[in-house]
This record gives structure tokens, sequence and C-alpha cells, in this order.
């Protein structure tokens, strides 16, 4: 190191006088931009990789929850509309039966107990898992009566519950409003 700076510091003149040849600085700022330029455009492909690979496993596994809890569930089930155009009547009309029931239960207030409504929302699903598995049944043995039958019977069991329900809120009404009426005329 001390022979560099020697012989620079000896030729100083030499240094001094000189001037670099023609398109020196041209020739060096092409070697600058070309040296710092590579580390700008040479980027990286792992972290695009590593997305590309989250949202594929995402969407996959998206696509298998949905596939398993929506079109995979209603294949093991058969409805009575599956088996003959006379039973798909049979089963709208119970359908139609059972939803202006449900409609007619919104409609009575039974807001001053939560209980009756959690226990008649229980009362419904445990209702409706006797008729999914029905259902499945219907799939595996699709010519059996007894599995018809038995679903018919589901729909008007179905129905009655639900009609004993419903006059039994309308009753219950009823007598809140009677003893509300009684309280006021008495005061």
């Amino acid at each position: 190191m001390k022979n560099i700076e020697e012989l620079i510091s000896s030729n100083r003149d030499f240094f001094e006088d000189e001037e670099p040849s023609k398109g020196h600085f041209e020739r060096f700022q092409m070697k600058l931009e070309k040296r710092f330029s590579t580390g700008s455009i040479k980027r990286s492909i792992v972290p695009y990789l590593l997305k590309a690979a989250v949202v594929t496993l995402l969407l996959t596994l998206s696509s298998l929850w949905t596939w398993d809890h929506f079109i995979r569930s209603d294949r093991g089930r058969m409805t009575l509309g599956d088996v003959s155009p006379q039973y798909k009547e049979v089963e709208n009309y119970y359908i139609h039966q059972v939803n202006l029931v449900e409609s007619e239960i919104t409609t009575v207030d039974i807001s001053g107990n939560p209980e009756q409504k959690i226990m008649l929302k229980k009362e419904m699903e445990s209702m409706d898992s006797v008729y999914i598995q029905l259902q499945k049944e219907l799939k595996a043995n699709p010519n059996d009566e007894r599995i018809i039958n038995a679903m018919i019977e589901h729909y008007q069991t179905k129905l009655e519950v639900m009609s004993f329900i419903v006059n039994q809120l309308k009753a219950i009404r009823n007598e809140n409003q009677n003893s509300v009426k009684h309280e006021n005329t008495s005061i």
C-alpha cells in the first residue's frame, strides 16, 4: 500500500496534467449503471411464490369446505320429489303448509319468555334431523314404501305439532292480553 502511495506522490505532476481519454466519463457512468441497476432488476421471486402458494392453499381449502358442507351433503339425501312426480306434489304441499305455520309462529309474540323460543328452536331442529335421516335412508332404499310413508307421516306429525304450538302460543298471548285488560279496568 505504501508503494502505491509513493508512486502516486512521486508522479503527481503526471497525474494532474493528463486528462482521461475521450469517453472515459461515459464509460465509467455506464459501468456504474450496469453494476447498480442489476440489483434493482434482479429481484427475488421467493416472496411472490410464497404468496401464490398461500392463495392457492386458501382457495383449495375453501373449495373443499364448500364441497363438504353444501354439495356432498345434499347428495347423501333424497327427497320425495326424487321418487316420483306424485310424491313431489305431496312434498310441496307439506313444505308449503309447514312454511305457513312457521310464519304464523314467528308472528305470535313470545318475547316474554326467551326460554320458550330456545326450546321451540331445539324441537324444530330435532324434527328436522329425523327427516334428514329419513332422506338418507330413502337414498339407500329408493323404492321402500315404508320409508316414503314414514316421510309423509313425519310431515303430518310436524304440522300437527307446529299447529298445536301455534294454538298454545295464541292462548298464552290471549291470556296475557286479558290479564293486562283486567288490570287496566281495575285501576
